[in-house]
């Protein structure tokens, strides 16, 4: 199967509040991304199963599930797929160290990121 997005890394970005996810998107796009802005974890989640796409980066913190969650879902699933995900809350350390224990190993940034900062960290998973 021909994957549509050869000519640039794909990589989806969601985070329930619009204007993060739509702000990312366009720092990545600048970066010579196929970056795309979801602000359902679960829509994101049925696009990464429709088109797999190179990178994911997700809030932690979101209605109806947790960044945490779709990164579970989407390593068991899309094992190529890689993970980043951000927070500004202090809570979300509490989900990655759950999510460590329980053998899941994810990379975590803390938000707000310099947009630099953010395509060297991806570039480097």
């Amino acid at each position: 199967m021909e994957n549509p997005f050869e000519s640039q890394p794909s990589i989806l970005v969601v985070d329930d509040e619009e204007e993060i996810a739509k702000m990312l998107a366009v720092i990545l796009q600048m970066n010579l991304f196929n970056a795309i802005p979801y602000t359902d974890p679960v829509l994101a989640l049925e696009a990464a199963r429709a088109k797999p796409p190179d990178y994911v980066i997700s809030d932690i913190t979101m209605p109806g599930m947790t960044g945490v969650e779709l990164a579970i879902l989407l390593r068991q699933e899309l094992p190529a797929c890689k993970v980043l995900l951000f927070s500004g809350q202090a809570g979300a350390a509490e989900l990655i160290q759950e999510a460590r224990e329980a053998g899941h190993d994810f990379v975590l940034v803390q938000k707000p990121i310099h947009p630099a900062k953010l395509v060297e960290t991806i570039r480097a998973l």
